[in-house]
């Protein structure tokens, strides 16, 4: 089904950010750093104009009207990173067995051991550039891509899950608590 006309959005360039379009490309620099993005598809458009980041798409079926919201989400949270940032928090929880939570940042990665009592240790993948910080109970992920940030929160929170178990009964394990919206 096509939806007649053309579908544009503009998203206003915050102050402090410099946009460069090259090829399909977006690269957006700010005051926390930079972020480049490949916005490839047929028939969507992204087009820097002035004080405006514009996309758009002539005669779009359902799924490229799709597409259009999708590549405008994205580059407002590009944006809001590389002004703002992004953080998640998450809690250590435990009842008898201490965790031992730690960040190991030569290879890139969250190392958490004595889980449930047991002498293996599970590590969880830190993505990108994301910055993980353990403060007792407390964990804090930090950086400028938000799916960096969440991917890392939800690979420490993989990480100490059982299988077998009802997810929503909460037992020792890492939790996310709290996202930057």
């Amino acid at each position: 089904m096509t939806i007649a006309g053309i579908i544009e959005d503009h998203i206003a360039i915050p102050d402090g950010v410099t946009v460069n379009m090259d090829g399909n490309v977006l690269k957006v620099k700010g005051p926390k750093g930079e972020l480049c993005r490949t916005f490839s598809h047929p028939r969507v458009v992204v087009a820097v104009n002035g004080a405006n980041v514009t996309v758009s798409c002539e005669y779009p079926r359902i799924k490229e009207k799709a597409m259009v919201g999708t590549f405008r989400a994205h580059i407002r949270n590009m944006f809001r990173g590389v002004t703002e940032g992004y953080a998640y928090e998450l809690k250590i929880v435990q009842s008898h067995f201490p965790m031992k939570v730690t960040v190991n940042d030569k290879a890139k990665r969250v190392e958490v051991g004595n889980y449930m009592g047991g002498h293996a240790i599970r590590y969880a993948a830190i993505v990108g550039d994301a910055k993980v910080k353990v403060t007792g109970t407390d964990i804090a992920v930090t950086g400028i891509n938000i799916e960096e940030v969440g991917q890392t929160a939800a690979n420490m929170e993989k990480a100490t899950q059982r299988g077998g178990f009802d997810k929503r009964v909460f037992e020792d394990g890492i939790y996310i608590v709290k996202k930057s919206r």
